[in-house]
């Protein structure tokens, strides 16, 4: 992400989550506030070709991720509820809309971010009239100069409280040390923590078409500023959960994620077979 700037990637994700409710039905995730914030005073003078260009069948694969990625963290989110969690953190969170459409009244919701990225979030829901829920707390974290911990401390979450993490699009541009840090974090809170999120395979590993795929998403991306730079193997990334202090993972691939989510559809929506990433979720 360019420094002082908000991620466009984040708008990018948001409008295909606003394109899927309109595009595909019933949505897999069902998420009407997306679509109220994107307007043409918030997204800008290219809301009407962005929005036509996430509808299109070209651009399903991207907004039939987007949504199901969602949806599975806030599947998981809801067991953890069901087992008692009161605490709900969403690292990266760009426009994301579960604080706002949150069904659980006795979750608190912190929604981490850049502090551009936030003050930027912050005037899309005033512009859109979306009120902020009394149980959100914003928390600006500027990692250059404060860690994870100090900001979910200085925002008011209790550490010594169980609490799910979602952390969706994020870990592919982060280097190995920050992914590090941000893993050892959730996982030195209690058990019953838990967290969730997608990851991409290295690039070395896929198929020849699946690696032309990759590229040219790769391409758009850096060309946004925020190129893609960290992969893992499913090996590796249980290495990382167990030495984070993780004692339960679970990974689910394109397959399971399609059965899960986009079975017996009668517009054959699903996955693309794509599958240069995976999704997980490890509980402390």
């Amino acid at each position: 992400m360019l420094t002082g700037k908000p991620s466009r990637t984040a708008l990018r994700v948001a409008i295909r989550r606003a394109a899927h409710q309109m595009a595909d039905h019933p949505p897999v995730l069902n998420d009407p506030i997306t679509a109220q914030l994107l307007t043409p005073e918030t997204v800008g003078p290219s809301y009407d070709r962005d929005m036509e260009r996430a509808m299109h069948p070209v651009g399903r694969d991207f907004r039939c991720m987007m949504a199901a990625r969602s949806r599975y963290a806030e599947d998981q989110l809801a067991d953890s509820v069901a087992a008692g969690v009161r605490q709900y953190v969403v690292l990266g969170a760009g426009l994301d809309t579960f604080a706002y459409r949150n069904p659980f009244s006795e979750l608190r919701v912190f929604e981490v971010d850049f502090p551009a990225t936030q003050e930027w979030k912050r005037w899309v829901l005033e512009t859109a009239g979306v009120a902020v829920p009394e149980n959100l707390i914003f928390a600006a974290v500027d990692f250059e100069h404060q860690t994870l911990a100090e900001g979910l401390r200085a925002a008011g979450a209790d550490a010594s409280q169980p609490t799910f993490f979602s952390w969706l699009g994020v870990v592919p541009y982060l280097t190995l040390p920050a992914f590090r840090a941000t893993l050892a974090t959730v996982g030195g809170f209690p058990a019953g923590s838990a967290v969730s999120f997608d990851y991409a395979f290295p690039p070395e590993t896929l198929s020849p078409e699946r690696r032309g795929i990759f590229d040219r998403l790769a391409e758009r991306v850096a060309a946004a500023g925020e190129p893609f730079q960290l992969f893992f193997t499913e090996e590796q990334m249980e290495t990382e959960f167990r030495q984070a202090g993780f004692h339960r993972v679970e990974q689910v691939d394109t397959d399971e994620m399609n059965q899960r989510y986009f079975a017996d559809r009668a517009d054959g929506l699903k996955l693309s077979d794509a599958r240069f990433g995976i999704w997980t979720t490890a509980w402390v």
